[in-house]
């Protein structure tokens, strides 16, 4: 932390920078707010969608710390695929709900925060040359911004708006160990995209999620429907994503 706070204090890395963490808080915020309206699946593929996207720009700039990326054929059909992947794979959660095109233009943009964070997060780490330290400041900017949320939410439904705070729901203690998961993701992230790039790790974690989903429809096929036919294609394809994305090191600008 004493290393990142004297990058910016040299001028190394800008302060603004720093808050990169508000970007996972704000992603947060638009998921809890849009997943009821749009559904799970709708979701998925919107916000993947504006993470492949972003990651091509952020890349091509170069605020990774790993040096800029030209903008290739490979890597738009990377991006492609991946989105692809993601449809497939959720095409069966679909349901005939009615949702708003608004609401799936915030999906795109909270997955376009999710892009632009972990391009942040990687010249932080650059400066810090630890990620948990990076996953700290993630956690304590993301939380004072939805600290600042709830508060104006608060404050705006003083009438009789009829907002109000919901308790925790009730459960094993194991559910409320995803932040715990959440700070090791940041911190991998953080050191990962350096040297990949965002858009390939884009790729990797969403074959991760799939993989992921995978496992818990095998073990857990009671809650999840089973294993079906969609989400094994999404993850052959998005591996194909993966295949297409591999490129030589000429390939950086």
């Amino acid at each position: 932390m004493r290393a990142i706070f004297r990058a910016v204090k040299t001028g190394a890395l800008p302060k603004w920078r720093l808050f990169a963490g508000m970007l996972g808080g704000s992603f947060v915020a638009i998921q809890t707010n849009i997943v009821p309206l749009i559904g799970v699946a709708v979701y998925s593929v919107a916000s993947i969608a504006g993470q492949a996207v972003v990651s091509l720009l952020v890349d091509r700039i170069g605020i990774t710390g790993g040096g800029p990326k030209t903008i290739t054929m490979r890597r738009v059909g990377a991006a492609g695929v991946t989105v692809i992947a993601v449809f497939v794979s959720v095409i069966d959660r679909f349901d005939d709900r009615d949702f708003s095109i608004y609401a799936v233009l915030l999906a795109l943009l909270a997955g376009a925060f999710v892009g632009v964070q972990r391009a942040l997060n990687g010249q932080i780490n650059e400066f810090a040359k630890e990620s948990f330290a990076t996953s700290l400041l993630n956690f304590i900017m993301g939380t004072l911004f939805l600290l600042f949320f709830l508060g104006g939410a608060l404050l705006l439904s003083s009438g009789d708006s009829g907002f109000s705070l919901s308790p925790l729901p009730l459960g094993p203690w194991w559910i409320y160990t995803g932040g715990v998961i959440g700070v090791i993701y940041i911190a991998f992230t953080a050191l990962i995209v350096q040297h990949l790039g965002v858009l390939i790790f884009t790729v990797l974690s969403v074959g991760g999620q799939l993989l992921g989903s995978l496992i818990l429809d095998l073990f857990h096929p009671e809650t999840s429907g089973g294993v079906g036919v969609a989400l094994v294609t999404g993850i052959a394809l998005t591996y194909l994503g993966v295949i297409v994305s591999g490129e030589r090191r000429s390939s950086k600008a």
